[in-house]
């Protein structure tokens, strides 16, 4: 469940070629990227069978008896609701929630919230300083996501297509992209996070995993 605040990333890109419909909801007219929505819409996506997720609408998913009319009536009021929270925290801390994506999943005839939320890898969050002079000026926005990872594949030639090699990353790429993660975490905690060995990773992990039960 894709929910967005605002028209960026894929929807920005969508709406830049024409469409004017995003996985069955309508998009009004006149806006520029990056430009806040009338309200948070949701936008689901599905797994293919190869390749990225796919755009999916709400009457498809019940059409194709994904889930059931009733377990979607509960993952849009649970997405909403998480989007809302979500913003709320984000503007504690001087971010906007831009937009994220939350997975479900079903146990014991239950719905549960599972994988990453929140995170760099599932949201992109937009710094609240300045967000409304960058807007007007026609600049980029400052965010902190794993866009500018997307970005810069698409810059080398990559965009997940057949044929597609994913090129190499050197080491500068790679500790920007560090950095960046790192800055979104301090930004949201308000703590540092220590510089770890990335060495020994499945040492580290155990370690984690251990004290953690401990």
């Amino acid at each position: 469940m894709v929910v967005r605040g605002y028209l960026a990333g894929h929807a920005g890109r969508e709406y830049k070629s024409g469409k004017r419909t995003l996985c069955g909801v309508p998009l009004p007219e006149g806006l520029k990227e990056n430009d806040p929505l009338p309200h948070p819409i949701i936008t689901p996506t599905t797994k293919a069978h190869v390749g990225h997720d796919e755009d999916i609408s709400r009457d498809e998913i019940i059409k194709r008896k994904l889930v059931s009319e009733s377990d979607y009536t509960i993952l849009e009021k649970y997405a909403l609701a998480l989007f809302a929270k979500g913003t709320e925290l984000a503007a504690k801390r001087g971010l906007i929630l831009v937009d994220t994506k939350y997975e479900f999943g079903k146990h014991n005839g239950k719905v549960y919230l599972i994988d990453e939320v929140h995170t760099p890898d599932s949201s992109r969050y937009f710094y609240k300083e300045g967000y409304e002079k960058r807007q007007q000026a026609g600049e980029t926005q400052k965010q902190l996501s794993k866009e500018f990872v997307r970005q810069w594949l698409i810059e080398n030639g990559f965009q997940g297509k057949d044929g597609q090699r994913v090129p190499e990353m050197t080491d500068a790429i790679v500790l920007s992209i560090a950095d960046r993660y790192r800055e979104l975490y301090e930004q949201m905690t308000g703590e540092k996070l220590a510089t770890l060995n990335s060495q020994s990773i499945s040492e580290r992990i155990e370690k984690s995993i251990v004290n953690y039960l401990n």
